[in-house]
């Protein structure tokens, strides 16, 4: 509202009544709406501004003085008072958007305080900082004069970035002419087109203007027409390119990226739980396992989860060893496909291996692979030392239907031997999308980083999946019930099972204490055991040693056979590697 003069006062005021100017035709001006070259058409008819009714201050307040210097600078005094023990920080932007490929540039000098304040510029800003107290900063600005349909405008934020509620704020504007018109001022957050508390043009030729409530974030921004050649013209736009307009930070792509950051949170959470649990299941026993089930007075053994020696060494150090396969030959052989023969060699102790009975749906293919590698379509019987002799075998396919199988048996959610899953394709999908949606953003609305944020995600899908353990939750469980199994093995004697299941008992677990390195244990614990307690000579799957009245021999010689089978699997291993 204007303050009531003289009546001829009044008369010559109406003459002079702050106008609308081309800024405020429809909206307010955001941080920095467009100020040059406005076209002359857009400039409306003069309307006066209003005010709302004006509160004294409760509160940190800022009284600002604005004067046109004849060399065209803008001297600045802002004297603030603020309440004792608090602390009001402002941050004016120097670099503000001018239109969507330029932006004015301001230039800040010869900052002087008196009080308890201080002032500083930093970066693209005019850092200031006031204390308990009244205080005192001065400062001038380049760059506030700019040509506009044929007038000069001045425009200045008198106030912006403030961290703490101002209860008020008052301002002047002093020109070297006094023919002020057009004149506008905004208030409220950046981009709103509020209108200051009251704002006019006193008989002096002097801009005034007051704003309550000038919340943090909140700016007052001035604009005020000169006549043409008022002042040296000194507004500096820079060129902004399409990438730093398409990559700039705006609250939409800094909620966004919010976002990821929770996300990035989360999941690097949810990874470290699943290798903390994964790096446990392998020191946790799940309890007691029961492997030999009983049935009426007899007893028969049972693997956890039907896991088999090929698969235990691979559930639980996730990689494929000789030790997996020589199992495998043993575990064969005690399930009848294979017949195990300790004969005398031209050159010592040898071993035979020879079919017993083909290949049928029970076995796995990892086991196939094993059976169909050693004795290949057309081969009966094969000795250790020809297998030597020909260059070794190639376990390519035995390995690979390894890593298969436990992914088959769901223990794995993905190959052990590979960093690449389900989840390492859905973030090198998102990641891609990512890409996508960057390169369009850029080309178009703007907002780029939203893709640059997707494609930030990706990858951290694609991270976590390489460090995320392949070991599913019930390939877990197992990793415990073999640590059972082994207590098993550890402690069971032979005196505790029926004398005729012993056999079957020692056979069937044998296999798994050479996996889990017991096997000298075991053979001991059954090497009174008598293989022809059954009505059959010898051990029904090793031949060889049909005489003996115990395992005591066998479980010297076992061992050598074992030796020699790792030793022609390794040497396959490397010669593979070679290849």
């Amino acid at each position: 509202m204007l303050r009531k003069w003289g009546t001829t006062t009044a008369a010559a005021v109406a003459v002079v009544l702050i106008t609308a100017g081309p800024a405020a035709a429809q909206d307010g001006p955001s941080a920095g709406p467009p100020l040059p070259d406005a076209p002359s058409d857009l400039v409306k008819k003069p309307q006066p501004l209003t005010g709302n009714e004006v509160r004294p201050a409760d509160g940190p307040s800022a009284d600002v003085a604005l004067k046109v210097l004849r060399d065209g600078a803008l001297s600045v005094t802002e004297k603030v008072t603020v309440p004792g023990g608090q602390q009001l920080t402002s941050r004016v932007p120097l670099r503000v958007a001018a239109s969507d490929d330029q932006d004015r540039v301001f230039t800040v000098r010869d900052v002087k305080t008196e009080g308890a304040a201080s002032g500083q510029v930093t970066g693209d800003q005019l850092v200031l900082t006031f204390t308990g107290g009244t205080s005192t900063v001065t400062y001038l600005v380049d760059g506030a004069v700019a040509d506009q349909s044929g007038r000069q405008q001045v425009r200045w934020q008198v106030a912006s970035g403030f961290d703490t509620p101002l209860a008020k704020l008052t301002a002047s504007f002093l020109a070297p002419s006094p023919q002020l018109s057009p004149v506008d001022c905004f208030a409220g957050p950046i981009g709103s087109n509020q209108r200051c508390t009251l704002a006019e043009l006193d008989h002096t030729g002097v801009v005034r203007l007051e704003q309550n409530d000038v919340q943090p974030g909140d700016r007052v921004d001035l604009l005020v027409g000169l006549p043409a050649g008022t002042t040296p013209v000194n507004a500096v736009f820079a060129d902004i390119g399409l990438l730093a307009n398409a990559f700039a930070l705006t609250p939409l792509t800094g909620i966004v990226f919010a976002v990821l950051l929770l996300f990035l949170v989360a999941g690097a959470v949810f990874v470290w739980r699943r290798r903390k649990a994964d790096a446990g299941a392998l020191h946790t026993t799940t309890g007691p396992v029961e492997v030999l089930l009983r049935d009426g007075d007899r007893v028969f053994f049972a693997s956890p989860d039907g896991v088999l020696p090929g698969q235990v060494g691979t559930v639980v150090d996730e990689t494929v060893d000789v030790v997996d396969i020589s199992a495998t030959v043993v575990d064969l052989a005690v399930r009848n496909y294979l017949w195990l023969a300790e004969v005398p060699g031209p050159h010592g102790q040898d071993w035979q291996l020879a079919r017993r009975n083909p290949p049928d749906e029970h076995l796995h293919d990892f086991e196939r692979a094993v059976y169909d590698t050693l004795l290949p379509d057309g081969t009966e019987t094969v000795l250790v030392s020809q297998l030597r002799a020909r260059g070794g075998l190639d376990l390519r396919r035995i390995s690979d239907a390894m890593y298969t199988d436990v992914v088959t048996k769901r223990w794995f959610s993905r190959r052990p031997d590979t960093a690449r899953g389900r989840l390492t394709w859905l973030g090198a999908g998102i990641f891609a999308l990512g890409l996508v949606t960057t390169a369009v953003l850029t080309f178009t609305i703007g907002d780029a980083l939203i893709g640059v944020a997707v494609a930030l995600a990706g990858l951290a899908v694609a991270a976590a999946a390489a460090l995320l353990p392949s070991r599913t939750a019930r390939g877990r469980v197992l990793a415990g019930q073999v640590r059972g199994l082994l207590d098993y093995l550890h402690t069971a004697k032979a005196e505790d099972i029926p004398p005729a299941d012993r056999e079957l008992v020692f056979s069937r677990s044998l296999p798994y204490a050479v996996v889990l390195g017991d096997t000298e244990r075991w053979l001991g614990a059954f090497a009174a055991l008598n293989p022809a307690s059954d009505g059959s000579a010898g051990l029904y799957w090793y031949g060889g040693m049909e005489a003996d009245r115990d395992l005591r021999r066998f479980g010297a010689h076992f061992p050598s056979f074992l030796t020699a089978l790792d030793g022609l699997l390794t040497e396959s291993r490397r010669a593979t590697a070679s290849r």
